[in-house]
């Protein structure tokens, strides 16, 4: 961890002065930061050091914090701030500022490290702030902050505690600033009239004033106008780093000094009129740049609902219903494996519920009736009645699908390499203006040179190429989610344009669950009998058990005594003192027929007496034949079932008889999936998302298929609505047109700039005409991907 660098703090990087703070030989500006430095050495968190030069955060605070945080005991507050509890296990999302590099991201997700108390934690960089998952039995609220505030990453606890909305705040600092600037550019203008109609000076004096007037009234224009370009790029150098806002910062100053220069000491107007236009035009594009984004993250949060559905019982009677219709007090039937769509009560069963989704903590917590149950929990046993208590958070949901960390997949390359171009870019147009403000000079044409350095500077912006992956994919999520498709983020997207390799699973996917054929063969099973059979396949989402409780929908239906699902062989329990077993041959009767079967066959004992079996004859989604017969064209396509062979003959016109891969396990389609990607294979998996999770969570991209139940795995990458599986082969083929229409928008923003900065370099364009023309350049930009990328989508979507 050693970092000799002169006189700096070796935790923050400031100057430690004449009198540094020595520890192990190491200097320090303060005790806080060798307070940190301590901490981190004891818990052997070094490469906290090796993501950045001098990573830390230079606050004065104390460490002991006495009472300061006293008020983090009472209920009252610690219901404001805690978002999620449930026996000793908390969550609690706080706001901290000081947030700034890696090296913080580093360290605020390895505060587990610290305390063991600390389960997860995950930051949201762009927002500062931090998810902190929590044993309350091991650490406190009020300790957990005091952590936090001792390794100098206090959070600001105001913004939690009330309803201010930080967003809000800033777009009200942006209007004001946009008003200052305007009126000043509006008089400043006015003063400047004269002489651009008459094109000859006014009297010196006269002239005079004017000038004095519009630089005064400028001033707050530079200051306070614009002061978040020069804020951003002095913290931006503090950290090594070149930011867009570098150059229009500098282009600010050059006008502003060199006004005042020529106003005071050279007689002349100055460039006020310019200054004050350029900054109310760049704030006017910041403005236009933020309602777009405000919108796409609104239509974003608004469409982007799960499209399955949950079973209402509504007068004794089951429905299935829409996540978006579900209303306060109505009664859902939760079963084995599904998510409890929103904040509801347990009114009969026994509930145990995995919060592993909204915690990462594995365990099931059980749960008696009356007991409040959390949106995002997942019942792991029998049938459950749940009363909704809250509406339905679709933003919630699909914040959670996003944040879940434990399916991460390889990054997108576009966005790696719109991020790697931005960072030269800034350094290359720097060097151009210089370049022509030098050229001009020599010429001896001042004013020339002044104007074509800012303008450069401010009329070059990768802004434009950072917006086309957002919005094209954006958009392009927008019109999936109208159709029927509905996509985790916009990197699944460029994730779906790479892949290759398309393996599906049969049961549940390429068939209809809810349209099968059913024979029974064996021995009579009585009333009793087929109540049990009938109760206990009810208990499990599997497509095959669904199409046996369908089969015996009018029996009566007993609650089990105890059920277990075995992951891909079956389910057993007890219903009624009867000991039943439901499952595949080698799981029911431990033994394996090698006899061809032509369709798939469930079997079933009675008090461990085989009792005979189900032969389920598949009927295939509608539009089967054209999907396989589209994509087979383009991509390598795969079956891996965990099913017999009984369907093979009917798949072999689709597949290669090579590619038909039957009576797989979880883990053997998880090992084929790997497989095929060592081989260089991109590789889009689609299957029911909990037998298949394994090998959905191994793929590029995972697709689930939504048959009107609740069957979510956090796997997933995207969810297709059942009845639109035919347009399959269109949804994946539109996203290799987005990527295009991606490329497409880099070369405008390229050509933009080539042309740009050629008037500029040649003195033919104004720093406000550049002001004026940055903006569009992103607005036009938005406009195409917005515009071509819908355009396209009704053309190709049809």
């Amino acid at each position: 961890m050693s970092q000799d660098k002169n006189n700096t703090c070796v935790h923050c990087g400031a100057d430690c002065g004449k009198n540094p703070v020595v520890w192990n030989d190491e200097k320090f500006c303060c005790n806080g930061c060798k307070t940190v430095y301590q901490l981190l050495n004891e818990n052997k968190l070094y490469n906290y050091y090796n993501l950045d030069e001098a990573p830390g955060i230079k606050l004065e605070t104390t460490t002991e914090f006495g009472n300061k945080y006293e008020f983090l005991e009472k209920d009252e507050i610690k219901e404001k701030l805690i978002s999620f509890t449930e026996g000793k296990i908390s969550k609690v999302k706080l706001f901290i500022p000081v947030i700034h590099c890696a090296s913080c991201i580093w360290l605020l997700e390895n505060l587990n490290t610290l305390h063991k108390g600390v389960k997860h934690s995950f930051v949201n960089f762009t927002k500062k702030e931090v998810d902190i998952t929590f044993d309350e039995s091991q650490i406190s609220l009020r300790q957990l902050v005091e952590m936090l505030s001792s390794i100098h990453y206090t959070p600001d606890l105001s913004l939690s505690l009330t309803d201010n909305d930080e967003d809000d705040q800033s777009y009200k600092k942006l209007l004001y600033k946009i008003g200052v600037a305007g009126f000043v550019f509006v008089n400043v203008m006015t003063y400047s009239l004269p002489a651009y109609f008459n094109g000859e000076p006014l009297d010196d004096k006269l002239q005079s004033v004017l000038s004095i007037l519009s630089f005064i009234l400028v001033v707050p224009v530079a200051f306070y106008s614009g002061s978040d370009y020069y804020i951003s790029a002095i913290k931006n150098l503090l950290k090594k780093n070149i930011s867009i806002d570098l150059p229009i910062a500098l282009g600010i100053f050059v006008l502003f000094f060199v006004s005042g220069y020529e106003i005071f000491f050279a007689g002349g107007s100055g460039y006020c009129d310019s200054l004050s236009g350029l900054i109310f035009f760049l704030l006017v594009g910041k403005w236009y740049q933020s309602k777009t984004y405000e919108a796409l993250s609104f239509d974003r949060n608004y469409k982007s609902y799960f499209p399955i559905a949950v079973t209402k019982i509504n007068k004794q009677i089951e429905e299935s219903i829409l996540l978006e219709n579900i209303e306060v007090d109505d009664e859902l039937l939760i079963r084995n494996k599904e998510l409890i769509p929103a904040d509801s009560i347990l009114i009969e069963g026994e509930g145990r519920i995995d919060y592993s989704f909204v915690t990462g903590e594995s365990s099931p917590v059980l749960k008696n009736n009356g007991d409040f149950i959390y949106a995002g929990g997942r019942q792991m046993g029998g049938i459950i009645k749940i009363k909704v208590k809250k509406e339905v958070n679709q933003s919630h949901l699909t914040k959670l699908w996003n944040q879940d960390q434990t399916y991460e997949k390889p990054t997108d390359s576009l966005k790696t390499l719109s991020d790697e171009i931005s960072k030269y870019f800034t350094l290359i147009i720097i060097a151009i203006a210089v370049a022509g403000f030098a050229f001009w000079m020599i010429k001896g044409e001042t004013k020339t040179a002044i104007f074509v350095f800012t303008a450069v500077l401010i009329v070059a912006c990768p802004c434009a190429l950072a917006l086309s992956i957002p919005f094209t994919f954006g958009n392009t999520m927008r019109i999936f989610g109208k159709r029927g498709l509905y996509i985790k983020n916009t990197s699944v997207i460029e994730k779906l344009s790479h892949v290759n390799t398309i393996v599906f699973d049969k049961t549940g996917t390429l068939t209809k669950s809810n349209e099968s054929k059913i024979e029974y063969t064996g021995t009579v099973l009585s009333d009793e009998d087929i109540d049990a059979v009938y109760s206990l396949a009810k208990q499990s989402s599997h497509p095959l058990s669904d199409s046996i409780a369908k089969y015996y929908t009018k029996h009566n239906y007993i609650a089990p005594e105890h059920f277990v699902e075995v992951l891909g062989r079956g389910i057993f329990g007890k219903v009624n003192g009867k000991d039943i077993k439901i499952g595949s041959e080698e799981y029911v009767t431990n033994t394996v027929n090698v006899e061809e079967q032509k369709a798939s066959v469930v079997y079933v004992s009675i008090d461990n007496n085989q009792a005979g079996f189900f032969k389920i004859t598949n009927k295939y989604r509608d539009g089967f034949n054209e999907v396989l017969n589209s994509l087979k064209k383009e991509f390598d396509i795969f079956l891996v079932s965990g099913d017999n062979d009984s369907e093979a003959e009917n798949l072999v016109s689709y597949f290669e008889r090579e590619k038909l891969l039957f009576n797989q396990k979880p883990g053997d389609k998880a090992d084929f999936i790997e497989e095929l990607q060592k081989n260089g294979n991109t590789v889009l998996m689609t299957g029911d998302g909990l037998n298949d999770a394994g090998a959905l969570m191994k793929s590029d991209v995972a697709l689930t298929i939504a048959n009107k139940v609740y069957h979510f795995s956090p796997a997933s990458d995207a969810v297709l609505e059942a009845d639109k599986f035919k347009q399959l082969a269109k949804f994946v083929r539109f996203t290799k047109t987005s990527l295009n229409i991606v490329k497409i928008s880099f070369a405008i923003s390229f050509l933009y700039n080539i042309i740009g900065i050629a008037f500029a370099i040649t003195g033919n364009l104004s720093p406000i005409v550049a002001a004026i023309l940055m903006p569009i350049s992103s607005v036009s930009v938005v406009a195409f991907a917005t515009f071509v990328t819908r355009f396209m989508g009704r053309v190709k979507l049809k």
